[in-house]
């Protein structure tokens, strides 16, 4: 078939076997070309057309396809149609419709809802020039009819979400053309439209609910930018009312009641409008809850409440601005008259019902913060609130805490919003906040053993909950306010003392912990309880806990309780790593027994025995031995590991061996985070053990299999001990690296160039040797894998290169601005000019902004080092014979985007880079530039002009001229 007009007037039948979901490949390959074919065809829609206006076809999919074609014509070739195709189109559409006003069974929805959205789209097009009378002919043409009332109200939504909808992003163009829309229709329809939506409502409300439905969200969308008068009166209020007895439609007028009660108005016209709602709501009965038992009218009941409160709310702080007191005073009455009702949704059973009212809650709270003293009636309400959020934050039976799903993740979700009011109640009345959870806390700790878990995980919670709820600086609880400080000291005193640790539930053993570890400077005033919080920290309570989920949150709980403490460990230490002990093994992969905690949950048992042992009292030697204890069984096992590691065919046991080998590393490298400034490895004893792991584990990173996971492993452990054990490290470093750079990959370099960039920093000249010795074959080995031929759509294998593209010019960044220039001066001419050119190449060919920034830096600092009288032979002439033209080259390519923030940190650079130039070469810089910058067009007035901007010392003035010079080459 050919495109353009020789297509035939009937349609491809073969193809349209195609659209039916459970076709053949080869017919819907077919059916998809000739979509794209009709699509592309200048009339091919005008088949399409007549076929809807006929009803050639029963087929549902051929009659979407058929409006997929016209839609694609509206959208994309409207402006190009003539007036005989533009009519065509809208005479097919009220064709269509005129015929669904006959059928006994409507469309399917599907079907329905795209041509909803063809009207709307033909609407946006021709609604302010070709077809004003739209709303007009549609609603002549329904009247009342249900199948027409339908199109018409899903044609109003569709119009909704291509002019009205906020979540739409939408072009400067389009949102100018959609307010003269929403202009236009104010004035030529929408009383018209309004109309019609009040006889839909009152005709259908008793015998079609899903129509009746249907216009009330109708409503309740446009209500928003329509004149509120329209719906805010008595019929139509009192129709809304009506539906909201009404079984199937009380949701959904709701729901409208909500969108009228939200509409941006001034604030006493807002009063006067929700006060005069609330009125006829409580007459009809609705203000009492009690009685209602449909869960989901409810929440939408509470959602209205919410509405109505946050208005009120608005316009009593829009009026207080103003000093408005009289009426914000009234405004204020009107806003607590709703807190009675606002309570009784807040303390109901059903969290969705209380979760729909806790914003206007939270408001509320907001504005007596802002009072400045409360009454007794406040009071009352503020001690309700505290009550009714205590109340509602307890767990129910149902919570499954083993398994938990999606219920319970809206559980956690709810309590955080519960946690807000906590936080508010604290900054309206702290005093009556601390002493009702005291009450609350001591009440439920005294006979923690008869009563329910969750009201024992309660009382602890907001024990919890209190220690962010009331300020404190760096957790300083236990100093200042005495009211303050004696009662949380009185409550965790009860806590610990009382035994509710071995309450057998665990969600009250995990918040036992989290609130002792929140706490964990309580125990620097009362040292005398951490023997027994120790205790229950490591037996059945604890780490020996039944559930994996208690052991592995404890894991974590535990390491961060004795890094605060660690000063007052000194005695217990010794027992503490005996008690541990079997928890700090090497899981061993053949073993098939379920471990007590995970590799991950290990990582904070091994950082917490570092931590004891570095911390205490004890001699070196001591301590030394008991790092040589922790550390030697990980040493064995790895050994015995790698032996066996080349031996194993198996990838997927090989995967394990690796995986634990990486493990017995990461333990090791973990417990060095124990040590600090004032307590390194060399005044600890320790660096002999940490140097025989390092001899331990560098074996791996030639072992033949699974060489990429075991080098990152070990990779890391070199960062970490070149911070622990400095210059002993260095022995270390010449083999480790050449290990490293055998068949690499991408992945590999660009982890290993950070580790050498690490040494480079740190050592500068006591590593030149080694880092002349590397440098080329580093460099090499990189080129080599940047040359790899790569497919022209992997994007991975493009991300990989960009990454070591850019970690290779770091690299060489390091070594230029450690003062150790010998390196790549020692290189030979040929390697530096090498070198030098993948530079110029990175700051000027690659649109990267990162990367040129860091090459612009990289020449800077070398034209420093070796651009004056006594710097490095012949590299004058690369200054001037690349230097230079790359600081004009990079900014003039087109990728080089001056509108992004990077791209003008890299020109900030290569504008310092010339600035050094010029200070290195003083007025040959000069010269050059008035025979080099006509060779790019630039006039003599320019070239004179950016000549003398050099030449003066403020930087900060060439930048923003260089900035200036490119916007306008670029024009």
């Amino acid at each position: 078939m050919a495109c353009e007009s020789a297509l035939p007037a009937i349609m491809d039948e073969q193809a349209l076997m195609g659209l039916n979901p459970n076709a053949d490949a080869c017919y819907r390959q077919r059916a998809l070309a000739y979509f794209e074919q009709l699509k592309e065809s200048l009339d091919g829609w005008e088949v399409c057309a007549q076929a809807l206006a006929k009803g050639v076809y029963s087929d549902d999919h051929v009659k979407f396809f058929c409006f997929q074609v016209l839609e694609h014509q509206i959208k994309f070739r409207h402006g190009s149609l003539t007036a005989a195709q533009q009519q065509l189109i809208r005479e097919t559409l009220m064709k269509w419709l005129q015929a669904q006003l006959m059928n006994v069974h409507p469309e399917k929805p599907f079907i329905r809802n795209k041509v909803a959205q063809v009207l709307a789209l033909t609407f946006v097009m021709e609604y302010l020039t070709l077809w004003p009378k739209f709303f007009f002919d549609i609603l002549s043409l329904v009247g009342l009819n249900p199948n027409g009332v339908d199109i018409y109200l899903r044609t109003l939504m569709a119009i909704d979400a291509e002019v009205v909808d906020r979540d739409i992003l939408h072009s400067p163009e389009e949102t100018r053309r959609n307010t003269l829309i929403k202009d236009s229709m104010r004035e030529r329809c929408i009383p018209a439209l309004v109309e019609s939506w009040f006889q839909i409502l009152q005709t259908y409300q008793h015998t079609h609910s899903e129509l009746t439905c249907q216009c009330l969200e109708v409503v309740g969308a446009y209500v928003s930018w329509i004149d509120l008068n329209l719906i805010a009166n008595d019929r139509f209020v009192n129709l809304l009312l009506s539906h909201m007895s009404m079984e199937e439609l009380r949701e959904e007028a709701c729901d409208c009641l909500f969108e009228i009660v939200n509409k941006g108005m001034d604030p006493v016209d807002k009063t006067k409008l929700v006060e005069s709602l609330c009125q006829v709501l409580q007459s009809a009965g609705f203000f009492s809850i009690e009685q209602e038992e449909d869960v989901d009218f409810l929440a939408k009941f509470s959602r209205l409440v919410n509405g109505m409160g946050q208005s009120l709310v608005l316009s009593w702080t829009k009026l207080s601005k103003m000093g408005d007191v009289k009426v914000s005073a009234e405004t204020l009455r009107a806003v607590e008259g709703k807190v009675p009702l606002m309570l009784q949704l807040l303390i109901h059973e059903d969290d969705d019902i209380s979760a729909n009212i806790v914003g206007f809650c939270y408001d509320y709270l907001h504005v007596l913060k802002q009072l400045p003293a409360l009454n007794e009636q406040q009071k009352t309400n503020v001690e309700a609130i505290m009550l009714a959020v205590m109340n509602k934050l307890k767990y129910d039976d149902e919570y499954n805490f083993e398994n938990e799903g999606e219920d319970e993740a809206m559980f956690v979700e709810y309590r955080k919003q519960l946690k807000m009011l906590l936080d508010r109640l604290a900054q309206v009345s702290p005093e009556l906040l601390l002493e009702a959870v005291h009450r609350v806390f001591n009440a439920t700790m005294q006979n923690w053993q008869t009563v329910q878990f969750m009201e024992v995980e309660m009382a602890i919670r907001l024990l919890y909950m209190l220690g962010e709820a009331l300020p404190a600086s760096h957790g300083a609880h236990f100093s200042g306010d005495t009211t303050k400080t004696s009662t949380l000291q009185s409550m965790m005193r009860t806590l610990i003392i009382c035994g509710v640790s071995e309450y057998q539930h665990s969600s009250v053993t995990l918040e036992f912990f989290e609130t002792v570890v929140r706490y964990d400077k309580f125990f620097l005033v009362e040292p005398q309880h951490i023997p027994s919080v120790l205790m229950a920290f490591l037996d059945h309570r604890g780490l020996r806990h039944s559930s994996p989920k208690v052991r592995s949150r404890v894991a974590y709980l535990f390491s961060r309780f004795i890094k605060t403490l660690y000063k007052h460990m000194n005695a217990f230490i010794e027992d503490i790593l005996s008690r541990i002990q079997d928890l700090l093994e090497l899981a061993p992969p053949e073993n098939g027994f379920p471990v007590l905690l995970s590799s991950d949950d290990q990582l904070f048992m091994f950082e917490t025995a570092g931590v004891l042992i570095v911390n205490g009292e004890s001699p070196a030697e001591r301590k030394q031995a008991l790092m040589r204890s922790l550390l030697t069984p990980l040493m064995e096992a790895f050994r015995m590991l790698l032996a066996k590691l080349p031996q194993e065919a198996n990838e997927e046991r090989q995967a394990v061996l690796a995986d634990c080998l990486n493990h017995a590393v990461g333990f090791a490298s973990r417990t060095s985070k124990a040590f600090s400034n004032k307590q390194t490895v060399k005044q600890c004893g320790c660096s002999e053990v940490y140097l025989d792991c390092l001899q331990t584990f560098l074996p791996a990173i030639s072992c033949p299999v699974q060489r990429g996971p075991l080098r990152s492993a070990v990779r890391s452990f070199l960062h970490r001990m070149i911070i622990c054990l400095e210059e002993e490290v260095l022995p270390f470093i010449p083999a480790a690296s050449q290990h490293m750079l055998k068949d690499c990959e991408p992945r590999d370099l660009q982890e290993f160039i950070p580790l050498i960039s690490q040494i480079t920093a740190k050592f500068k000249n006591q590593v030149s040797p080694f880092l002349q010795e590397i440098f080329m074959p580093l460099v090499m080995a990189i080129f080599e894998v940047l040359s790899r031929p790569a497919e022209e759509n992997d994007q991975t294998a493009a991300l990989e290169k960009q990454m070591l593209r850019r970690s290779y010019f770091s690299f060489i960044q390091t070594i230029a601005s450690s003062g150790i220039n010998e390196v790549m001066a020692s290189q030979g001419a040929e390697n530096i000019e090498r070198v030098l050119f993948t530079i110029i190449q990175g700051a000027v060919d690659f649109p990267d902004p990162v990367a040129q920034k860091t090459c612009f830096i990289i020449l800077s600092r070398l034209v420093e080092l070796w651009g004056g009288k006594d710097g490095l032979v012949g590299f004058p002439d690369f200054i001037y014979k690349h230097i230079v033209p790359a600081c004009f080259m990079a900014p003039l390519k087109p990728t080089f985007d001056l509108s992004d923030a990077q791209t003008v940190l890299t020109l900030s650079e290569c504008t310092l880079t010339l600035h050094m130039i010029h200070l290195k070469r003083g007025l040959e810089c000069i010269q050059f530039l008035q025979e080099y910058l006509p060779s790019l067009q630039v006039s003599p007035e320019i070239t004179q002009e950016l000549c003398q901007v050099l030449q003066q010392p403020d930087v900060k003035v060439l930048k923003n001229y260089m900035k200036v010079f490119f916007q306008q080459a670029k024009l």
